[in-house]
């Protein structure tokens, strides 16, 4: 883990892809079914798994489940190899952008996190409907395993707001965001159920900053804030490929004042509530 010693002002900064033990397992896997004389389609068949799954997998991209190990073994010879290679797998962070994996870590230790969002909903609240729609309009195009992949981390990241019952978590995000439409009626009446849902606990506050607001604070860009158990506040910005982890003090005081104010301009949580029940009830 990332302590707040190591956290540096970056940009792009490039982090190992999935873990070691991860693309060694994987590499493992791979060497077997070709010494078998098996495509990753064929392989896929034998072991009840796509041959995206398959290919996660041997990229290291995908933990493997026990399903999956179990099956691996008997369509390869039975020798032990595989069940005994995944006792020692550990997590990587596939799924996660490089310039985000610094971020993600801190989040899982913060004792605050605040997020202004102006583009998309942001991650934490996201439906795995609308989640989908996101990483399918992505360019370049990812492969249906990818996709897959990055979905997962996604809803798991979402546990946090639910684990994590004493960490208040706040949410400013522009009405336009909600307003934008992605595949059918339905779909977006799950986003906003979703939304509703996630954000009702009490440790989590959601703020809409509605249309009629006009200019503000945050016009820059889209900004995370959080604090660190050791009471340190940090920010991060992303933008086109890249992200931006904060930690001079000075820089991070203007980014919270801005936030601070943002939410004295915003709809209250009740209001920001009702309005997304008028959205679900327009549909």
């Amino acid at each position: 883990m990332t302590d707040s010693s190591d956290v540096t002002a970056c940009d792009g900064e490039r982090e190992p892809d999935p873990s070691d033990s991860l693309r060694t397992f994987g590499a493992v896997v791979q060497a077997l079914r070709e010494h078998a004389g098996l495509s990753r389609a064929e392989f896929g068949a034998r072991v009840q798994f796509s041959k995206h799954t398959v290919e996660s997998v041997e990229l290291g991209r995908r933990m493997p489940d026990d399903s999956f190990v179990e099956q691996a073994e008997g369509a390869l010879g039975n020798t032990g190899a595989l069940r005994k290679a995944a006792k020692h797998l550990t997590r990587g962070e596939a799924g996660l952008a490089a310039w985000f994996r610094r971020w993600a870590r801190l989040e899982k230790v913060a004792v605050s996190l605040c997020t202004y969002e102006c583009r998309l909903v942001p991650g934490l609240l996201q439906s795995e409907g609308y989640a989908r729609a996101v990483f399918e309009g992505t360019i370049p195009v990812i492969t249906d395993g990818e996709l897959e992949t990055l979905l997962a981390v996604r809803m798991e990241r979402q546990r946090m707001l639910h684990e994590r019952s004493t960490v208040p978590f706040s949410f400013i995000v522009e009405e336009h965001v909600f307003r934008r439409r992605f595949g059918d009626v339905e779909q977006v009446r799950a986003l906003l159920d979703h939304v509703l849902e996630h954000s009702a606990p009490r440790n989590v506050t959601l703020q809409i900053v509605p249309l009629e607001a006009g200019l503000h604070t945050c016009l820059d860009g889209p900004v995370q804030l959080l604090e660190t158990p050791e009471r340190r506040r940090l920010a991060y910005s992303e933008g086109q490929q890249n992200g931006r982890l904060i930690a001079e003090p000075k820089e991070v005081s203007l980014l919270c004042q801005r936030y601070d104010t943002l939410r004295s301009q915003a709809l209250n949580p009740q209001d920001s509530r009702g309005l997304l029940e008028r959205l679900r009830g327009e549909l």
